[in-house]
């Protein structure tokens, strides 16, 4: 296959707004690709019609080979999607705990999932901090946390949307070498990554759509 995502003129609209118009992607298979533009401009709109959690207005669009209208399941099945709100974690719970409720979701086996949890928190270096309670990381780990859950089934593609938002420059630093070098180099994962930030998009990105 020599494109893993690919959009025919793809159009999302909310009554009078028009979030997204015609948009035509082409992302080769182990690409870091970066979605830029300002606050506003529909990225993240993008990533959640990629993703399934919203259909299009217009146009088509095919991830891995599949329908994102005619085959939503599949689609979930290819994806991690890492996104901005920290709202879709359980505070009051540790950072293993919610993994483990979240493992459940994608019905992994629990002895299965307890050997990919661990595997995820030593790959993000998260094994110490795991037993803490999500309300108590810091915005650099609660970010972690979201990558994490986004590589509970070990999906070949990853939708990352705002990676570094609220992150001190050190802590973004080191999760954009993270995603470039761990993810994308060594575990060969399609990352397509939305931001705002011209300058990380030309550290990052194999590829940049504006």
């Amino acid at each position: 296959m020599e494109y893993i995502i690919e959009t025919f003129e793809l159009t999302k609209q909310f009554n009078h707004t028009l979030a997204i118009e015609n948009v035509n992607l082409k992302v080769k298979q182990g690409e870091l690709f970066c979605l830029v533009g300002p606050n506003g401009a529909g990225k993240t709109t993008l990533l959640k019609v990629l993703s399934t959690l919203i259909l299009p207005t217009l146009g088509k669009a095919k991830v891995n080979g599949y329908d994102i209208i005619k085959n939503p399941t599949q689609v979930k099945k290819c994806i991690g999607l890492v996104s901005s709100e920290e709202r879709s974690f359980y505070w009051r719970l540790t950072g293993r705990q919610n993994l483990e409720f979240y493992s459940s979701l994608y019905d992994l086996p629990s002895k299965d999932a307890k050997q990919r949890i661990n595997e995820i928190l030593s790959l993000l270096k998260l094994e110490e901090q795991s037993e803490n309670k999500f309300q108590n990381y810091s915005a650099g780990v609660k970010q972690k946390i979201n990558i994490a859950r986004a590589l509970l089934h070990n999906p070949p593609i990853l939708l990352i949307d705002e990676l570094t938002k609220s992150l001190d420059p050190i802590t973004a630093e080191n999760l954009r070498k993270f995603i470039k070098e761990k993810l994308v180099k060594e575990l060969k994962k399609t990352v397509i990554l939305a931001t705002h930030n011209l300058k990380e998009a030309e550290i990052i990105a194999d590829y940049i759509a504006v």
